[in-house]
């Protein structure tokens, strides 16, 4: 047992080197775990092993050299003891399905990814124990809170939570990432820190169009206030508690994405209130904006449990139906009037 609680030196793979996984990697490295970056793209894995960066994402960052990239899942997952997916929601199961047969057994699978499925409408963490049925479930924690990754990689302080309905893999995950300024809290609220994660990009994306639409942090506290109603309503009713919407994973990721300018879902946004086409908006940049592919999943999910959210339905309308930016804000504001 080191100094600061960690069992020593572990393997540790990284599925998906975008921006959040390189700094996810960086945070592993500092503890001084041996990582293994896995990457789609073959430019990625070739740049960090030749200039030791990332080419696309984080790239102003040296990375430690114990961050070894490759393409090959195999390789990744040899020996691993802890896998943090870090992949975009769409492509999650398509990813666990070619993991399942590598994965050691006494891995634990940690969950980095915010977003629910479409089609099926599942939560990232019934995606993998669909996918891994009928071989083995593995350890799973849901890893979720306000964090950036560029301040992440910087070394800035920062809070998230780790969920799981086994607290000896939430705690240890919090052992092994923890840092003086990468804080770990544990929860046992699965469903809730999961549906908070989701669902906060989709309201970003929203608090980003009244911002481009040139109204004022009014507008944008009314969102977020309202927004976490929403969240709230749409968790509980899936059997989660309510003490998770108030916390990191709820309103603190809530409170950072809707205000931040680094939130990319928030970016999208405020370009949508501006009066670009979505299409052009995503064109122009190679890291996803998780909020515009759950919109769907959410506003079908809440239709289905008829939960009122009127804040994701009209950015469903927005991104989906073309609504134009000021109908879709008016129209939440000439709402018939009630009690908060």
């Amino acid at each position: 047992m080191t100094a600061d609680g960690s069992a020593g030196k572990k393997r540790v793979a990284i599925i998906g080197a975008g921006s959040w996984g390189t700094a996810l990697a960086m945070v592993a490295a500092r503890k001084g775990h041996d990582v293994r970056l896995w990457a789609r793209e073959s430019e990625v894995a070739a740049g960090i092993r030749d200039t030791g960066k990332n080419p696309y994402y984080l790239s102003e960052f040296e990375l430690s050299t114990n961050i070894r990239a490759t393409t090959s899942l195999a390789e990744s997952l040899d020996c691993a003891e802890l896998v943090l997916n870090v992949v975009p929601s769409h492509a999650v199961r398509e990813i666990a399905a070619s993991m399942s047969p590598l994965l050691n057994r006494g891995a634990v699978f940690v969950s980095a990814t915010k977003g629910v499925e479409n089609g099926t409408l599942m939560r990232m963490s019934e995606v993998i124990a669909d996918v891994m049925r009928g071989r083995f479930e593995p350890g799973f924690v849901a890893l979720s809170g306000p964090s950036f990754a560029l301040e992440v990689a910087k070394g800035y302080p920062t809070a998230i939570v780790a969920a799981s309905k086994n607290p000896e893999l939430s705690e240890m995950v919090q052992r092994e990432l923890s840092s003086s300024a990468f804080r770990i809290y544990t929860n046992d609220d699965v469903v809730g820190v999961e549906l908070c994660g989701a669902v906060k990009n989709v309201v970003a994306i929203s608090a980003g169009v009244v911002i481009g639409l040139g109204f004022g942090m009014n507008s944008v506290a009314a969102l977020i206030t309202r927004g976490l109603a929403e969240i709230t309503r749409f968790a509980m009713a899936q059997g989660s508690r309510p003490e998770t919407m108030a916390g990191l994973a709820g309103l603190g990721d809530l409170v950072l994405t809707c205000t931040g300018d680094l939130s990319r879902n928030r970016r999208v946004g405020v370009e949508l209130g501006r009066g670009r086409k979505l299409a052009d908006i995503l064109s122009e940049t190679r890291e996803v904006a998780e909020g515009v592919k759950t919109c769907r999943a959410i506003y079908e999910l809440s239709v289905r449990l008829n939960v009122d959210m009127p804040i994701i339905a009209n950015t469903y309308s927005l991104l989906y139906e073309d609504k134009p930016a000021l109908e879709a804000a008016s129209q939440l504001m000439e709402r018939p009037l009630r009690r908060e």
